[in-house]
């Protein structure tokens, strides 16, 4: 049997949810609703949970700078 702790975690967060969008460009929450309709970096719906692609929205804010 393994011991939990030799099992390795990611620590690295893969997404945002829509309250950090909010925190992050310091916008209201149906702005960043308006932000994911534009369609222009990935996200996806988990039940009533929007989660955001991190790697794609830093890329696209970096375009945006």
């Amino acid at each position: 049997m393994q011991n939990i702790d030799s099992i390795p975690t990611r620590t690295d967060k893969r997404c945002y949810t829509v309250a950090e969008l909010q925190t992050m460009l310091g916008i209201s929450r149906g702005s960043v609703y308006k932000l994911l309709a534009t369609k222009q970096f990935h996200w996806l719906k988990i039940g009533s949970a929007i989660r955001i692609s991190k790697c794609s929205f830093d890329q696209w804010l970096d375009r945006q700078m």
